[in-house]
């Protein structure tokens, strides 16, 4: 009884969990969307708006003072990328060593299909291949050469 009193009593003192006040709702539309553009840096693929994490929370308590502050979208981006680097966001821009990232697999393919296309195209030899010959060391022992010779027939 004394622990669960004790509880009660500590659980007043808990530390709340992060997150601001919402804005009206056309602000905090453009809040979500930009925080779905936004990659949370504790989880695989999530964006900050999807995420659960104590540090997507505070990420998107950073878009919503910045919205809250009348920075346009473009501007939120750039501060998140000025700090974290193009890998905040979901869906970088395809350009410099990205552009690469982005063209890579497509230019890998399309030499995949053209050495497939040109072999597929190469003439077939006409007629049986020749077997190779080879030199068959002799052995002396009797029995494993009339073993051979009956392999042979």
């Amino acid at each position: 009884m004394t622990a669960l009193v004790l509880g009660l009593m500590l659980a007043t003192y808990a530390p709340q969990q992060a997150g601001s006040a919402l804005l009206d709702p056309p602000r905090e539309a453009r809040v979500q969307a930009l925080g779905k553009e936004l990659r949370c840096p504790m989880c695989q693929g999530l964006s900050i708006a999807d995420s659960n994490s104590s540090a997507a929370r505070a990420q998107m308590d950073k878009v919503r003072e910045l919205v809250a502050a009348g920075k346009t979208d473009q501007e939120i981006r750039d501060f998140f990328t000025s700090r974290y680097g193009e890998w905040a966001l979901l869906d970088p821009p395809a350009s410099g060593m990205n552009f690469l990232v982005w063209m890579l697999p497509l230019a890998l393919l399309v030499g995949g299909g053209f050495a497939i296309a040109r072999t597929m195209r190469r003439p077939v030899p006409p007629g049986p291949a020749p077997e190779p010959t080879v030199d068959r060391p002799t052995s002396e022992d009797p029995y494993l050469e009339a073993v051979r010779a009956e392999m042979r027939r």
